[in-house]
């Protein structure tokens, strides 16, 4: 007897720890407990170490942490007729465990499924292109009408948004060949502009080259022609000063000394192989001037004709290297105030001779 009632006692007490074993109930801190005793509500249990009456007593925990909940993806018919796949993410957290437990069976199931009505319902009345374009829209619109059902159910809908828009095939296609014509045409528009504005400055750099080369061509014919007058007025004043020499010389000789001077000439021109001689002068006077030398008649010498020589500021003035230099510099400056140094050395370097070598040219001709 006396070992039966021990394990009878042994039983009891194994029964009695196993059902206070029962009662004990933990709560994390992210979740908040319903009691329910009897079927009757009895009230919230915090988190951490609690204790029940077993068996007459359920506990249901529900997690108040913010849950990401997938909308499957479905076809949707959009406003102008384009078949398009659409899902989404829905981000929801429990404010009120009451109802969320005892308003609804399942509020995720519920959330999701109320989630995929109010989805197909907004984008029904978009068309495609404000769908593909117009996502933050959409967010805010499904938010608020998630929010405002789920505001009975104790759930919070924090943040919706659209993961894909995905249209069919058909439609996927055309867009792609829309997208492509697209391209093609703003292609085409950038090499059209393209070749307009290098149409324009190849005409404004060959109308720059064409002022430059008439420019520079005009100053050659300007420089070349001061250069030849230069060297003219030189070569005159050469043979004057040559003349006014010989005029000098001849002054003091008489009739005799150009006699003889006569005769050397004729010597000369007799010696020669033509068989005919002009004589440009009357030749009975020089056959009686030899005669009248050959006679030892003195004449005295007799002053040439014409006079006094013509003044040397008859010839006018020579305009020097300096002179020439500083018109051209002139020239160069009104150039430079119609047209920039750079254009000039871009455009016309190799193709006009500068002024510095025509004056160096004018300098080693002089």
């Amino acid at each position: 007897m006396a070992v039966v009632e021990t394990l009878i006692t042994i039983f009891l007490i194994i029964a009695i720890v196993i059902i206070f074993a029962r009662g004990v109930v933990i709560i994390q801190p992210y979740e908040q407990g319903l009691q329910i005793r009897l079927g009757r509500y009895i009230g919230r249990m915090n988190p951490g170490f609690r204790w029940v009456i077993p068996l007459v007593t359920s506990v249901v925990k529900l997690d108040l942490r913010t849950m990401v909940m997938d909308v499957p993806s479905q076809e949707v018919i959009t406003k102008d007729n384009s078949p398009t796949n659409v899902d989404a993410i829905v981000y929801i957290r429990v404010i009120d465990p009451e109802k969320a437990f005892f308003e609804v069976s399942n509020y995720r199931m519920a959330t999701v499924a109320l989630a995929q009505t109010s989805l197909r319902g907004i984008i029904g009345d978009m068309e495609l292109d404000e769908v593909l374009y117009n996502r933050d829209i959409i967010n805010t619109k499904l938010r608020d009408i998630l929010d405002r059902e789920t505001d009975a159910w104790g759930v919070k809908v924090e943040r919706v948004e659209i993961k894909e828009v995905d249209p069919v095939g058909p439609v996927k296609q055309a867009m792609t060949e829309q997208t492509a014509a697209e391209r093609a045409r703003r292609a085409a528009i950038l090499r059209a502009d393209g070749e307009k504005r290098s149409a324009i400055l190849k005409a404004e750099g060959t109308k720059r080259s064409m002022i430059l080369e008439a420019e520079g061509e005009r100053q050659s014919k300007v420089l070349r022609a001061e250069g030849e007058r230069i060297s003219r007025i030189l070569q005159a004043q050469g043979d004057a000063q040559a003349l006014r020499i010989l005029a000098v010389g001849s002054r003091p000789l008489d009739k005799k000394a150009i006699t003889v001077l006569s005769l050397d000439t004729l010597k000369e021109m007799s010696a020669g192989q033509a068989t005919k001689i002009i004589f440009p002068f009357e030749i009975s006077g020089l056959i009686r001037q030899a005669a009248k030398f050959i006679g030892a008649e003195e004449e005295a010498p007799v002053e040439a004709a014409g006079g006094e020589l013509p003044p040397a500021d008859i010839l006018g003035t020579v305009p020097t290297s300096e002179e020439v230099r500083t018109i051209l510099k002139e020239m160069d400056a009104r150039i430079a105030t119609e047209i920039s140094v750079d254009e000039l050395k871009d455009i016309s370097k190799a193709k006009r001779r500068t002024t510095e070598e025509l004056i160096e040219e004018i300098e080693k001709g002089e």
